[in-house]
């Protein structure tokens, strides 16, 4: 489902993948994340995506009342707590992308799907 904004000239259909590009490069400001990950459903492997192709880690749903929920797939950096990650992106993502589209974030989700040393 597309997100919907009124103007008093029309109608602002945005796209999902729009949200969760601009959701990505929001995350990747962030402290401790080293990158989005894909998990492979056949065999279960964990894969750090290029920051190209990062929105794959993404999903972005926008519900019946335009609110957005956002869950992301990342690889975290060793060393560093969850929680701190996790609270880093929520705040941020949930503050710019709701700037962005003037539209409610109702959640975002983080999931930690590996952890990587940083060089």
């Amino acid at each position: 489902m597309k997100a919907k904004m009124n103007t008093n000239l029309g109608q602002i259909l945005v796209s999902p993948n729009v949200i969760a590009q601009y959701a990505s490069e929001t995350a990747y400001e962030c402290f401790g994340i080293v990158g989005m990950a894909m998990v492979s459903v056949k065999d279960g492997i964990v894969k750090l995506l290029k920051r190209s192709s990062s929105t794959k880690g993404i999903n972005v749903e926008i519900d019946e009342n335009n609110e957005i929920s956002i869950d992301f797939h990342i690889i975290a950096a060793y060393g560093v707590s969850f929680v701190t990650i996790a609270d880093n992106i929520i705040e941020s993502v949930k503050y710019k992308v709701e700037e962005y589209t003037n539209m409610k974030v109702k959640n975002v989700n983080v999931i930690v799907e590996g952890v990587r040393v940083i060089d």
